[in-house]
């Protein structure tokens, strides 16, 4: 997998398997290549219609919350994006909530991509973001909630988030009747060296 990470701020974000520094452009896209070429970088405003469609149509199934355009463009640069060659294949979103919070959101692969492990690398990129952050938690709210056991979450009480509650949840469509998982992985246990 090729990944292309732009980082303005923070240090480079590497991997420790089997992912290799393969080196620098002009504009500041730090590049990492792995096994089966899917290319994961930071999502730009001309990925919006099709993050737009790919989220939606998951949404549509309700196994996703539906995201306007308007809230896509205005969390941009929260979401990453999976490339098979000049294809989207996947989107995930890291939004912080607190100091120590942060939420995976919006994470889907396209139908005739999944099962390839596009989502896992989706998600080990947003948590390799989170560490840089510092951020303490993630968690995401799921109707998958055994892919996220897989990939070392647990599942929680909604209860244990009342910023994420009170700030987004009372604008939801669901509101007060949620009926996502809640799962939470602490990356504390993790470190960065």
């Amino acid at each position: 997998m090729l990944i292309l990470v732009r980082l303005i701020a923070l240090p480079l974000i590497t991997e420790k398997d089997n992912t290799r520094d393969i080196g620098t452009r002009k504009e500041g896209t730090f590049l990492m290549t792995t096994t089966n070429q899917i290319i994961l970088r930071k999502a730009t405003l001309s990925d919006v219609p099709e993050i737009f469609n790919l989220v939606n149509s998951y949404a549509q199934q309700e196994l996703l919350l539906p995201r306007s355009l308007g809230v896509l463009y205005e969390t941009i640069r929260d979401f990453v994006v999976a490339f098979d060659g000049d294809r989207l294949v996947g989107t995930g979103a890291l939004h912080i909530i607190w100091d120590n919070l942060a939420e995976v959101r919006s994470l889907a692969v396209k139908p005739g991509s999944t099962k390839k492990g596009i989502g896992r690398q989706l998600l080990e990129f947003l948590k390799k973001e989170a560490i840089q952050l510092k951020v303490k938690d993630i968690f995401a709210l799921t109707y998958k909630p055994e892919f996220f056991i897989k990939c070392g979450f647990t599942v929680v009480s909604k209860d244990i988030f009342p910023k994420k509650v009170w700030v987004d949840c009372v604008n939801c469509i669901k509101f007060p009747n949620c009926d996502e998982v809640a799962v939470k992985l602490i990356l504390s246990e993790y470190s960065e060296e």
